[in-house]
């Protein structure tokens, strides 16, 4: 999932997570294992949900919209309860790599706010050729998302000045200025998006899938792979269609069950753990800027951020200068890979010894799909906020807020600052959510796959072990390293146990490890 750093006024834009960055690993030699049968049982999916029956009936035609694409829209409820009310589309984009008859694997790769659509562009170089010849693989945009009926706020030149701007979380005076801009960026998505704002929930999605399963493929169950944000998507599908569940695997996990804070904290420790990481790493080498020990990379990236406050950098983009939140997020967009690493150290050196922000900058500008003319490849960073505020409730006092900014802050010296006052964006969104958080258990359904990375800064490992355990019939795969999520055609013994899942059925054993 992307952070939930509260960069400048415009809350957590930062990097998709998922897929959008595979992690390149060693495979481990030692992490086979002999596996369990997937349960083989008839799902009772016959019946479809009163006063869905047109939906899950309806037609679809598939267009040409690329080498061996196809792509459709297929109808939803706008509200699930008022199905005869407004509908909205989903865009659907399908790899044809197995034959036109072959099964689908729906894919998510996070955000929330990621487009799957856009996925299907380099599905190629994440799946195994492996799982592309025994599946068609299948990107959909969630409702709100991009090429489906999406959210909208600001335009590209309003969306450049959001990310640059700077709020100092520790004062009175930075909270307030904070407080305005997005209660005015809330209103400005209302009016540009209407009614479908209030929703673009998780469960909403969830429930569009089953739409999805029905008329994509027309199979009684549904396979599915999801990264980061995806995991909460697909595991609230499980949980409300148990017995449609096929074959998921379920790749750097969200806890369900975290509240705004959980997810800031846990963050907190995981992008602390990951930029110590790197600083080592980088530290062995001969052309790293930050010198020292560790604690004093820490100490120079964060005089480095201050500076940016009052002496923001140039770049080679125009006008546009690297500001305080751009130089965070520049350094947080790579941290989401370790074969990112040389980048990031390039960027660093540029920055702080040429007083140059092109670099960074251009890694800011990665996690939000800005293109190079300056236009935006989704609507990611919207679509975060809206779906976000649907699915976490505010909660706490603004006293209550300062003292959970003081504990994150603690486990971040680097970045708690800008992780701290979660609940600050949805405290003045337009809709209120009327959600609580809770562990999923999908109950009654077949064996899920939950994928989680020790070293992951997004999805800390204890949400993978989390979420395993939440699940009535969850299984654990353990991915040794560093990046964001696993599974990707390069990281072998993870592929290999993915793919084996997936397409034979075949769960791994308890406790079975790749490095």
């Amino acid at each position: 999932m992307k952070s939930k750093l509260l960069i400048g006024l415009a809350s957590a834009a930062l990097l998709l997570a998922g897929c959008t960055t595979p992690t390149v690993t060693k495979p481990s030699e030692s992490s086979t294992s002999d596996g369990v049968p997937l349960t083989t049982r008839t799902p009772d999916s016959s019946a479809v949900p009163e006063g869905l029956e047109t939906f899950y009936s309806q037609q679809i035609t598939w267009e040409d919209c690329g080498t061996d694409l196809r792509c459709t829209d297929v109808t939803v409820p706008m509200d699930y309860a008022n199905p005869d009310g407004e509908t909205i589309t989903i865009r659907v984009k399908q790899l044809v790599s197995a034959g036109a008859d072959a099964p689908a694997l729906l894919l998510n790769p996070g955000g929330p706010g990621g487009s799957g659509v856009q996925m299907m562009d380099y599905v190629n170089h994440l799946a195994t050729k492996k799982l592309r010849e025994h599946y068609n693989l299948t990107g959909f945009d969630p409702r709100g998302v991009n090429e489906s009926s999406a959210v909208s706020c600001l335009s590209d030149a309003e969306r450049d000045a959001y990310r640059a701007e700077d709020a100092d979380l520790s004062s009175e005076a930075g909270r307030e200025a904070a407080a305005a801009a997005t209660r005015a960026y809330g209103e400005k998505c209302a009016e540009k998006t209407g009614k479908l704002l209030g929703f673009v929930d998780t469960v909403s999605a969830a429930r569009d899938m089953d739409i999805l399963r029905a008329v994509i493929s027309g199979a009684p169950t549904l396979d599915f792979l999801g990264f980061s944000y995806g995991t909460y998507l697909g595991g609230t599908y499980a949980d409300l269609f148990p017995k449609n569940v096929g074959r998921f695997v379920l790749d750097g996990a969200l806890d369900p069950a975290t509240t705004s804070f959980d997810v800031s904290l846990g963050q907190a420790e995981g992008f602390d753990k990951s930029i110590r990481a790197y600083i080592a790493d980088c530290q062995a080498g001969s052309e790293c800027p930050l010198k020292g020990s560790v604690d004093d990379g820490i100490e120079q990236l964060k005089r480095f951020f201050d500076s940016l406050r009052t002496n923001p950098l140039p770049t080679g983009d125009g006008d546009r200068m690297l500001t305080r939140p751009l130089g965070i997020t520049g350094v947080i967009t790579p941290l989401y890979s370790q074969q990112s690493w040389p980048q990031l150290t390039m960027g660093l050196t540029q920055a702080m010894t040429q007083q140059d922000g092109s670099m960074l900058l251009m890694m800011a500008d990665m996690m939000s799909d800005r293109n190079a003319d300056g236009t935006y490849a989704t609507n990611s960073d919207e679509a975060f906020t809206a779906i976000n505020c649907l699915d976490y409730p505010v909660r706490g006092t603004k006293e209550e807020w300062a003292e959970e900014a003081k504990t994150i802050e603690q486990a971040s010296p680097l970045f708690g600052q800008d992780l701290g006052y979660g609940d600050l964006q949805c405290e003045n969104w337009p809709v209120k959510s009327t959600r609580e958080r809770t562990a999923l258990k999908a109950s009654g359904s077949n064996p899920i796959l939950v994928v989680g990375t020790t070293g992951d800064p997004a999805t800390p490992y204890k949400w993978s072990e989390a979420l395993a355990k939440q699940l009535e019939n969850g299984h654990l795969l353990t991915y040794e390293g560093e990046g964001h999520t696993a599974y990707n055609a390069k990281n072998t013994c993870i592929a290999n146990h993915v793919d084996d899942f997936l397409i034979d059925g075949t769960v791994p054993s308890d406790g079975t490890r790749c490095s």
